[in-house]
Order: C-alpha cells, then sequence, then structure tokens
C-alpha cells in the first residue's frame, strides 16, 4: 500500500452517497483506503442531499468530499459544487467514484469535479488522487485566509 503525502493535520475527507442510489460497498471500502492512509474520514449513509452534505462539510471542516455513484447520481454532482460554492466551500475538492459513463464525465470537470475514479481504480490511485485535491483544497484555503487577515 503507498501512502500519500500527509498533511499536519491529516486530510479531513467526507465520503458520502448523494441522491437515491443505497449501494454503498464502494463508498465503504474507499473510507477505509482513506483512514489506512491516514486521512480522518467522515462517512454518511446513502441517501444523503445535497444540502445535509454542505452542512456536514461546512461543521467537520473537510477538505474534501468523495460522493459515490452506482447509477446516476454523479448527474447532480454539479448541483451539489455549485451548493459549496455558494456555501463560501469552493475550496473543498470533489471527487466522484463509481459507474460514470466516458460521455458524462466532462461535464462533471467542467462543473468543478477534480477527479473521477471508475471500477477497477486502485487503492493508490485513490489514496493518492484524494490527497492531492485534499492538499490543493487547504492551500487555497489557507491562502484565502491570509488575504482576509489585515
Amino acid at each position: 500500500m503507498t501512502t500519500a503525502p500527509r498533511l499536519d493535520p491529516p486530510a479531513r475527507v467526507l465520503v458520502t452517497k448523494i441522491g437515491l442510489d443505497g449501494h454503498d460497498r464502494g463508498s465503504r471500502i474507499v473510507a477505509a483506503f482513506l483512514r489506512d492512509a491516514g486521512m480522518d474520514v467522515i462517512y454518511t449513509p446513502p441517501w444523503q442531499s445535497i444540502a445535509a452534505v454542505v452542512k456536514l462539510a461546512t461543521e467537520e471542516d473537510v477538505d474534501a468530499i468523495g460522493v459515490s455513484s452506482l447509477a446516476t447520481d454523479h448527474l447532480i454532482v454539479p448541483q451539489l459544487v455549485a451548493a459549496l460554492r455558494e456555501a463560501g466551500l469552493a475550496h473543498v475538492g470533489v471527487v466522484v467514484g463509481g459507474i460514470v459513463p466516458a460521455d458524462e464525465q466532462p461535464a462533471l470537470v467542467a462543473a468543478g469535479v477534480g477527479a473521477i475514479f471508475g471500477p477497477g481504480a486502485s487503492r493508490d490511485a485513490i489514496v493518492a488522487g484524494v490527497a492531492a485535491l485534499a492538499a490543493d483544497a487547504r492551500a487555497a484555503r489557507d491562502a484565502e485566509l491570509r488575504e482576509q487577515t489585515p
């Protein structure tokens, strides 16, 4: 197992399922990968609303959000990204894992999704990708805070 570059304090990642998809095996496995790599993982049960995810992301001060999609729930991820921006959380990295048809991936990236991992993605690729997004998010948040400090 490859360990990702570690943030201090550790990266905080929210792993969730939005919409009506209840298949959570993949998200549980990914949450374990991230925990094993030293990240703080907040895991939600399935069927979360976008508002609930944004609220939890705010309360938990997360660096990244991983959304698992088996069916078509990835199609509402752009709404999640927009809601994060509206809540002042534009710096939070968003990653989608699961079944995302190739022709639907460009729209997710254009909406602000930082990475998409399909079936068969390796543990190392997932951990490295989430770690990179979390590090970028932490750097962006810290830069915003420095700009706001008189």
